[in-house]
């Protein structure tokens, strides 16, 4: 049941009929785990929190940096040092201080991934580095739970959705981590994130409200430079993947 205050807050929203006063009362019960506070995580998060979902989980076990700040919007100069999880949280209970927030302020290992997942109905994967995504891929397929993938790099982005037994996973679209693959930063404009970040956002809020043609089965891609969307489909399963061949996950 929503207060007086929250049909006021959410009035414009509510007005859609995607969505109406059933749809705000769902996303209220709705529980989002946002994995990584930086450039994706932040707007993410942002529009979760403004659009009442209500528990957001963010996890991130590193701290607010000054070349942090072109495109992670959560935070700010005088959080420079603190955690990230932390520091978003307080700009979330700024923002809207009617969501719950439960901050995990380390890196995800598959052990506390598995004992968090339960709590969430989906997970949004706002890192950056190829060896978190592949781990987040491969617990949350084999516990099926639904997880929004964005990749960005430069003005180029890309978003997908996995929905247990609807598509294809991150792995069966790009296989293994690359053997040379090493951690180092990603260059990156702030406006990619945030475009990708949001669009992270929008995936969760339409599979919380059942809403169809959710990016299962497909890849959109942005090229930022020439400001052009297209869509890659990748309708089945890959038969090369080991998910889809046995349960578990693949050391990382």
């Amino acid at each position: 049941m929503l207060t007086s205050q929250e049909q006021e807050r959410y009035a414009r929203q509510i007005m859609m009929p995607e969505l109406g006063e059933a749809g705000q009362e769902t996303l209220k019960r709705s529980r989002v785990l946002v994995i990584g506070a930086g450039g994706l995580g932040s707007p993410a998060v942002y529009y979760l929190a403004a659009a009442g979902v209500g528990t957001i989980g963010i996890a991130d076990g590193d701290t607010v940096e000054l070349s942090n700040l072109q495109r992670q919007i959560l935070h700010k100069e005088s959080r420079l040092g603190q955690n990230k999880a932390v520091s978003a949280a307080k700009s979330l209970h700024g923002l809207n201080a009617q969501v719950h927030v439960q901050t995990y302020s380390q890196f995800m290992d598959e052990a506390h991934l598995r004992q968090v997942l339960p709590d969430y109905d989906i997970v949004i994967d706002a890192t950056d580095q190829l060896e978190n995504k592949f781990l987040i891929n491969d617990v949350c397929v084999s516990a099926e739970k639904p997880f929004v993938h964005g990749g960005i790099t430069g003005f180029s982005g890309q978003v997908m959705t996995y929905v247990p037994e609807k598509g294809p996973c991150y792995r069966c679209i790009f296989g293994e981590v690359p053997e040379d693959n090493a951690p180092a930063p990603i260059p990156v404009i702030g406006v990619t994130a945030g475009i990708i970040g949001t669009i992270q956002a929008a995936e969760a809020i339409r599979y919380l409200l059942g809403i169809p043609s959710l990016l299962t089965g497909k890849l959109l891609v942005l090229d930022g430079l020439r400001m052009q969307f297209r869509t890659v489909p990748f309708p089945h399963v890959s038969e090369h993947c080991p998910l889809h061949t046995r349960k578990g996950v693949t050391d990382l």
